[in-house]
């Protein structure tokens, strides 16, 4: 297995290990105490999610930022549920807050429309211009800038490994949430991919895990079919759910994050999202002091990686052949 350098785990031991660091060598604190909001689409307590939280503490830290000196933050965890989205949303914006950084379009749509004002710092979102957070990423308007993670076109890239995995596919089941803004972007750019590939694909639409359990079950009815799982903050939560019936029902799956071939998925094809928020702790840095939103373009990425987990590809029957064995980034066997 490939050496990933810092990752998710080192952010973990961070995230418990930061409240002990000495003074000695830390930047000269600014005064008076500053405040921002985190909304978080993932469960208190999930890995992930802490280990995206420590990174940005972290690397807040190292800019001199130090929780309960001279920055104070409040958290709020959504669990990929819609509903408390919006109450969180409207909660952070009431409170008297310099900056708000948001993890996923659904978080951050609900922010927006809570505020427009306070400067929101969004990582996680896929399009920003099509779902109208910006009109121009070289020069954001309004109170949003971030650092997006896929367009929609990503999953041609997709559907080209589903059948790269298992040439014998003709079917893919996308799953996705039709309700979230973004989503069907994906999906019309799903349609147009399939087409290229002589694929037949069906939309799954998810929105709780009984959903999810149910159209993976309903797909196991087909022969020659394989999984997409589009991000979402559903998918994203409740994805040990997604892993464990496709596996049992012998699905080849290709998903879009690290996290899901590190717990068991058979193939991930992204972005490495925790770095994303070591660096948005520089643009949370910039706006405490007194830089503009419109100073911060939007991030798009230029590095994607591969993950295939060959635990998974035995228990499935799937031969990874040597060509995309080479060109994986990291094995889990």
């Amino acid at each position: 297995m490939q050496s990933r350098g810092i990752g998710r785990r080192d952010f973990l031991r961070l995230g418990g290990a930061l409240a002990a660091w000495p003074a000695a060598g830390r930047a000269q604190a600014i005064r008076p105490a500053r405040r921002i909001g985190v909304l978080m689409n993932y469960a208190q307590g999930d890995p992930e999610g802490e280990a995206r939280a420590a990174a940005l503490r972290h690397s807040l830290q190292k800019l001199g930022w130090i929780e309960g000196e001279n920055i104070r933050t409040e958290f709020r965890w959504a669990q990929g549920r819609d509903d408390r989205v919006n109450v969180y949303a409207a909660e952070l914006s009431g409170l008297p807050l310099d900056a708000i950084v948001a993890n996923s379009t659904p978080a951050t749509a609900a922010l927006r429309r809570a505020t427009r004002t306070v400067p929101i710092v969004f990582i996680q979102v896929s399009d920003p211009v099509g779902t109208g957070f910006v009109a121009n990423l070289a020069q954001p308007d309004g109170n949003l800038t971030g650092f997006a993670d896929f367009e929609p076109s990503i999953i041609g890239k997709w559907i080209e490994l589903l059948r790269e995995l298992m040439p014998s596919v003709t079917k893919a089941g996308v799953l996705l949430n039709p309700q979230a803004g973004n989503q069907m972007a994906f999906w019309r750019a799903a349609e147009v991919a399939a087409r290229a590939a002589n694929l037949q694909v069906t939309a799954l639409g998810v929105h709780d895990r009984a959903g999810i359990e149910r159209v993976i079950a309903d797909s196991a009815a087909e022969t020659h079919i394989g999984l997409i799982v589009v991000p979402t903050p559903v998918n994203n939560t409740l994805r040990d759910t997604i892993i464990k019936i496709t596996t049992q029902y012998r699905i080849p799956t290709v998903y879009p994050y690290y996290y899901y071939a590190a717990d068991g998925g058979l193939l991930a094809y992204g972005i490495d999202q925790v770095e994303q928020w070591a660096e948005a702790a520089g643009y949370v840095d910039r706006i405490l002091r007194g830089g503009k939103v419109s100073e911060l373009p939007v991030q798009s990425p230029t590095k994607f990686k591969l993950w295939i987990n060959l635990r998974t590809a035995k228990a499935l029957g799937v031969d990874i052949s040597p060509t995309l064995l080479a060109r994986a980034d990291e094995v889990f066997e």
